[in-house]
């Protein structure tokens, strides 16, 4: 496929990445008392301060993966969260019957999400993204095909 493409896909992909964390920050701040008793019943330790700090890393870290800066780091600190995250609450392997199913997709979805967050942890935000790193100094805006 042509650059151009590749270029616009990068952006697409970080866009929906973005717009999922974002979503689930917000989605905990609208049902913080069930998520806190998700969490404890979980064995989550203190969970009173975990929360708090869970939901601004979601919310923050998702509008910096939409404008890409700083990518690599952002990527690095959602991989750490989310494989405690995955481990912790998608614990399938615990559940039986029927009850597996809802944690088995939901461990599945991170680690889809974690290949996303790897491919911009090796190869940075890509394209119209505000890091001057990912593109040469004054390219970042513009796709790398416009850019030469």
């Amino acid at each position: 496929m042509g650059r151009v493409f590749n270029d616009s896909v990068t952006v697409v992909s970080r866009f929906f990445l973005g717009v999922i964390f974002i979503v689930s920050g917000l989605e905990k701040v609208a049902v913080l008392p069930i998520v806190g008793g998700v969490s404890r019943s979980a064995g989550v330790p203190l969970v009173s301060l975990a929360l708090p700090l869970t939901i601004p890393v979601e919310i923050g870290c998702g509008l910096v993966l939409l404008v890409g800066f700083p990518g690599r780091a952002v990527a690095l600190l959602f991989i750490v969260f989310l494989l405690v995250v995955t481990f912790v609450f998608h614990n399938f392997w615990t559940a039986t019957g029927s009850a597996v199913q809802e944690p088995f997709i939901r461990f599945l979805r991170n680690f889809a999400i974690l290949g996303r967050l790897l491919r911009i942890l090796s190869d940075g935000a890509g394209p119209f993204s505000l890091d001057p790193r990912e593109q040469g100094h004054l390219t970042a805006w513009r796709p790398r095909a416009l850019a030469r």
